[in-house]
Order: structure tokens, then C-alpha cells, then sequence
């Protein structure tokens, strides 16, 4: 980025004077805390700011152990571009730079995945500033608690769910305040991918959230590892327990990864050792769930789905299973595999839930992603999605998912996906002539 082009630009808003960059014809007023939260505690609204709220050097980010297969992945971490904070309750807003007056812009706001334990709304590999122009919309992204902080607990000291808690009061900011960027407060559209994608499922069925969104984009969410989670939460938190108190959050980080594989005996659940705790607020009970969502079926539009072999990302990639399972015979175990865990952990949980969903009187429609080229050796894994629709070829440079696989393939499709998704979020439809990338196959469920 030189510094032609970037200027600043100036929000005059009822929560405060908000200072943004203006760069590569988009505006991105960063890290603005909506919320502030004591460790363990229920987040508090923040109020008005008296003063200038001037973008921070560093994006704030709860703290998290850096995940090796991330990296190797989708891309290095580059943790000097970060500061670690316990209260990590921001929010970014990216708009059109060309901007008319009084014009309202559908909104999408961008919540993140990573195992409800890793990210932050603000990334280089999910900049929306692509999707921004090329769509005329206005997506903001959110940060959240996440792990110990935001999504374990279980008892008085350590509620649950606080992570999700988080995200409410920041759909309650956005719908205070987005119209004074441009935005239409009644046309909000959530957009989760991973657990990002598991949480905002869940804020269909929360406390709460009335009148905060129109539609959901949900992408990869492992809900086949909704179920049965209490017991496997509760022994956590009991190991948890020493941990509580301790002043280092890094030193914590460190501590509480020690005693992850003691959960292993889970099974694929404890692949995902964090996350929604039903029976606890703002949740129902997991056996009062799929009535939940079937009775607010005529309140959202819905677009849900997966990629084709999203267990690849983690199967495929392994060096130890490679040396077993890499040619001949061991290959087509492993392509077995990667299909089998892949239909259960996000394929058949889809398909039975926009069904449900269908039945109920919803609008939803079911999409997978498939690779469409044989230049990748892991086919269409977890997290393809992701430069499909943010673009931004430099953030994926050293991608090894990416690996093979020429960026005009990935730009030619994404351009075409960002197009259908932005139509969803103007209007809760995708019209049968609307253009369809070839990697992508898509319906609406009617039942």
C-alpha cells in the first residue's frame, strides 16, 4: 500500500467522531469497541465515546494459541500486527467509498471461525474490501471471546456462552448505529463460516436477538458436533479450574492446550473441545432445539452449506497419516474417510436442518462447493470458501491450500459467488438466472 492511497475520512455519528482510512476505494472504520466485559462476566454496552475513537496500531485480539495447521494452511500469523486483550469486544465497518447521500446498503456482518478458540474479525485472508465495491454493500466484521473466555463455563463463576453474548451486543450496535454509515438497519444479513457459522445458527434460536438480522449465509458449521457436549464441557471446565485466576493470559494459553488431549475420548466432538452451551442463557435445552428452529422458520431467510471435503483440510494434510494412507490403497481409505466425516460433521447435519427448516414454512437454500479442477490434491476443504469470497490474492500467496491451484481460477469463481451471495443478502432469493460459478452447486429446498 503506498500512501496515495490512503487518506483518512471522518464519521460524524451519535456514538461518537469515528476516524477511518479511506484506501483502495473502500472506507474501514476499525476496531471500535461496542462492548467492554470483566473476566468471566457478561459484556457491558459501551457508551457514547466524548472523544475521537482513532483507529489502534494493533488489532485487538483475544487471546489464543496460534494453530500450526492454520498456518501452514491458509497463511503465517504475523502476531506483531496483534495485541492480545481479554475484553476483545470490536468491531470493524467497511464501506463503498462512493457513497450517495441518503443511500441505505444492505449489510452483512462477517462473523469469524476458528474452532470458537482462534481468529478475530479483522484478518488480511477475510478482508471484505473486495466484496465492498464490486457489491455495494457494507459488511462489518466482529470480534468476540473466544475459548476459555468465551465459550467454556458451565457454572456461576464461569457462565457459558459469553462469546455468543458478545455477538448480540454487537448485532444491538449495528442496528443502532449502522445507519449512520450508510447502512439499512432492517436489511442485516449474518454471515458465519466454521464455528463463526455454528454461532450465528444458534442466534436463531437465542434470547434476545429480536428484530437484530433478516437472513444467515452459513457456511461449514459443524453442526454434527452440536450434540451430546455437556458432559465433555463439564470435565473441561473441572481442568480448567486452576486456571481461572491466573494473571498471564499467555501463560494460560500455554496451560489449558496441556490438558486438551485428556478430552479425546470424546471422540470427534473433542476435535472441537470449545463452543455452544445449550440450557444455559440465551439458549434452550438441546432437546427443545430443532422445535426452535422450525417455529422461527418464518423469520429469516436462510442459505446454508459446505464444501465437498471438508475434512481434507485435516485428514488429508496430516504427515502421519500421509505416510499410511498417501497412495494405493491407503488413498482410497483416506477419500473414504474424508467423505464419511464430512457428511457427518457438516453435510447431513445441513441437509437435515434445511429440510426442517423447509418443512416449517422457511426460506433456505443448500449449497456445496467442489473443487472443479484437478490441480488440487485435497479437492474442496474446510476453508476454501474463504478465498473464494474475500479475495485479496496477496493474503493467499503463501496459501498451501491454495497450492497448485492458478488465483484467476479462484478469482473468476469468487467474483461469481460474492455476486449470488450479495443477492441473498439484498433480498432473501438467488434468482434461477443469476450466474452460477461452475464449482458451485446450489437449490432452494422446497418441501
Amino acid at each position: 500500500m503506498t500512501v496515495s492511497q490512503t487518506a483518512t475520512y471522518v464519521f460524524q455519528t451519535s456514538f461518537g467522531k469515528i476516524i477511518a482510512l479511506k484506501e483502495n476505494g473502500v472506507i474501514k472504520a476499525k476496531s471500535i469497541r461496542y462492548a467492554r466485559s470483566e473476566r468471566f462476566r457478561k459484556p457491558v454496552p459501551e457508551p457514547p465515546s466524548p472523544t475521537e475513537l482513532i483507529l489502534p496500531d494493533k488489532t485487538p485480539v483475544c487471546p489464543q494459541v496460534i494453530s500450526p495447521l492454520v498456518e501452514k494452511m491458509i497463511g503465517p500469523t504475523h502476531i506483531e500486527s496483534f495485541d492480545p486483550e481479554e475484553s476483545t469486544q470490536y468491531l470493524s465497518v467497511i464501506r463503498p467509498e462512493n457513497f450517495t447521500e441518503n443511500e441505505k446498503l444492505p449489510v452483512v456482518v462477517w462473523i469469524h471461525g476458528g474452532s470458537h478458540e482462534i481468529g478475530c474479525g479483522d484478518l488480511p485472508t477475510s478482508d471484505p474490501g473486495d466484496w465492498v465495491k464490486e457489491q455495494r454493500i457494507i459488511v462489518v466484521t466482529v470480534s468476540y471471546r473466544l475459548g476459555l473466555f468465551g465459550f467454556l463455563g458451565g457454572d456461576r463463576n464461569r457462565p457459558p456462552n459469553l462469546g455468543l453474548l458478545d455477538i448480540i451486543e454487537a448485532l444491538k450496535w449495528i442496528k443502532t448505529y449502522i445507519r449512520e454509515f450508510g447502512g439499512d438497519a432492517e436489511n442485516i444479513t449474518l454471515f458465519g463460516q466454521s464455528s463463526g457459522g455454528d454461532a450465528i445458527a444458534h442466534l436463531m434460536i437465542s434470547e434476545g436477538v429480536e428484530g437484530l438480522f433478516q437472513r444467515l449465509i452459513i457456511q461449514s458449521a459443524p453442526l454434527g458436533l452440536r450434540h451430546k457436549r455437556q458432559k465433555m464441557a463439564q470435565e473441561f471446565l473441572w481442568k480448567t479450574e486452576r486456571l481461572k485466576d491466573e494473571s498471564d493470559v499467555l501463560k494460560m494459553m500455554d496451560d489449558y492446550r496441556k490438558l486438551v488431549p485428556s478430552i479425546f475420548k470424546y471422540g470427534l466432538k473433542a476435535a472441537m473441545p470449545f463452543g455452544i452451551q445449550y440450557g444455559f442463557p440465551p439458549l434452550c435445552r438441546e432437546e427443545e432445539s430443532v422445535e426452535k428452529w422450525k417455529a422461527n422458520a418464518g423469520k429469516y431467510d436462510v442459505l446454508i452449506g459446505l464444501n465437498n471435503d471438508e475434512t481434507a483440510f485435516y485428514l488429508k494434510t496430516s504427515e502421519a497419516l500421509n505416510t499410511y494412507f498417501g497412495t494405493g490403497l491407503g488413498l482410497r481409505i483416506m477419500d473414504k474417510t474424508v467423505e464419511k466425516t464430512t457428511e457427518f460433521i457438516y453435510g447431513a447435519p445441513a441437509k437435515v436442518f434445511a429440510e426442517n427448516y423447509a418443512q416449517a414454512g422457511g426460506n433456505v437454500y443448500l449449497f456445496r462447493i467442489h473443487s472443479g479442477t484437478n490441480n488440487s490434491t485435497i479437492g474442496a476443504p474446510h476453508c476454501i470458501d474463504l478465498p473464494l469470497i474475500f479475495g485479496n490474492e496477496s493474503a493467499w500467496k503463501s496459501s498451501e491450500m491454495l497450492k497448485n491451484i492458478p488465483w484467476t481460477y479462484i478469482e473468476e469463481n469468487g467474483k461469481k459467488l460474492r455476486a449470488l451471495w450479495a443477492e441473498f443478502a439484498r433480498n432473501g432469493s438467488i434468482s434461477d438466472d443469476s450466474e452460477r460459478p461452475e464449482i458451485l452447486k446450489l437449490q432452494k429446498i422446497v418441501l
